[in-house]
């Protein structure tokens, strides 16, 4: 089975094909960074415009990198959500579309169930069970994994996500759009000790995450500081010190209650290193394992899409014909099935 993978969530264009036998036979990606960077963050309706002239150069490129025509593809995945509802449209309609023209399926995909799955794409790849912590732009959760489809939120953000809570401190403190990346590069000039941030909802019992007050944290004490170049560093510093420290207790403990022996990390901010290296301490201190995504595949990509669309058509799901678009979408509400990839 040949599966076109389609992802216009936000503010990347990534279309992907995977093939059952032969993995990934090509992956394209197109960043909005530069177009929406003048205006510190994401402009929707500017990303869905983008989105409409980028796409079907995107797949024609993909298909060629694939060396394969439209004859060969067996089915179009494509991202229903979460995410920005103008965006998602684009990415259905076409995917709709080309399958109707094609005569092949069209199968609804999950954004985070693609997060979740990336890691899968390796050469070594987490067995299930397991607990996946994805964190992302706009969402912050930890998942009881038992197979695909077949998730329990144990916790869940309940304010800004992480990535949110990179991307508005990163604004305060007068860094370039993408706020996140330009934090941790800054946080590496900091000096440890000078700040001692807290460590939001980790004396109470729970699984939650709450970012916003880390937040307000850092903006208080920028403004009570010489606001030198030094200073921000050492901000910067402090700040992702904390989430870090955050992300790893709550694990720890997610870990520990569930009594699974392997964690997935996955999204956008899962590319930070500092994260990745405290999640890794963590794991080895526990005796548990720890997965990532390589570093293409933590942000938005096609791939994520055609692999979780794959295993979805090979088990005969199946979608009515209308369109569909959901910037809200439960992860718990998907359909279970068994792996057997």
């Amino acid at each position: 089975m040949i599966v076109l993978g389609i992802e216009t969530s936000c503010d990347e264009t990534g279309v992907a094909i995977y093939h059952s036998q032969h993995g990934l036979l090509a992956d394209c990606l197109y960043s909005q960074v530069s177009l929406h960077r003048d205006y510190g963050g994401v402009v929707p309706e500017l990303a869905s415009r983008d989105h409409i002239r980028k796409l079907v150069p995107l797949i024609k490129e993909c298909l060629v990198k694939a060396n394969i025509t439209s004859v060969d593809i067996d089915g179009i995945a494509y991202t229903s959500g979460p995410g920005l509802a103008g965006a998602l449209l684009v990415g259905a309609c076409v995917a709709r579309s080309l399958a109707w023209a094609w005569e092949v399926s069209a199968l609804a995909v999950h954004h985070m169930e693609g997060h979740l799955l990336a890691p899968m794409l390796e050469k070594k790849r987490p067995e299930f069970p397991f607990v996946a912590l994805l964190v992302s732009g706009g969402h912050s959760l930890l998942v009881k994994v038992a197979d695909i489809g077949n998730y329990e939120v144990l916790g869940e953000s309940l304010d800004d996500a992480v990535g949110e809570a990179f991307d508005k401190t990163a604004k305060m403190l007068g860094l370039d759009y993408p706020g996140g990346p330009a934090l941790e590069n800054l946080a590496k000039k900091g000096k440890p000790g000078c700040y001692k941030f807290p460590r939001p909802m980790t004396d109470r019992r729970g699984l939650d995450f709450s970012f916003s007050g880390l937040k307000t944290f850092a903006m208080n004490t920028w403004a009570q500081t010489a606001k030198t170049p030094q200073d921000k560093a050492d901000i910067a510093f402090a700040f992702e010190e904390a989430i870090v420290d955050t992300l790893v207790i709550k694990c720890r403990r997610a870990l520990r209650e569930t009594g699974m022996e392997t964690l997935v990390v996955a999204g956008g901010v899962s590319a930070n290193k500092s994260i990745q290296e405290g999640l890794k301490r963590m794991a080895v201190e526990e005796k548990r394992e720890v997965y990532f995504p390589r570093q293409a595949f933590c942000t938005d990509n096609g791939a994520m899409i055609a692999y979780a669309g794959y295993l979805r058509l090979s088990a005969a799901q199946e979608d009515p014909l209308p369109v569909t678009a959901r910037p809200r979408w439960s992860l718990e509400s998907l359909k279970p099935i068994k792996c057997r990839n």
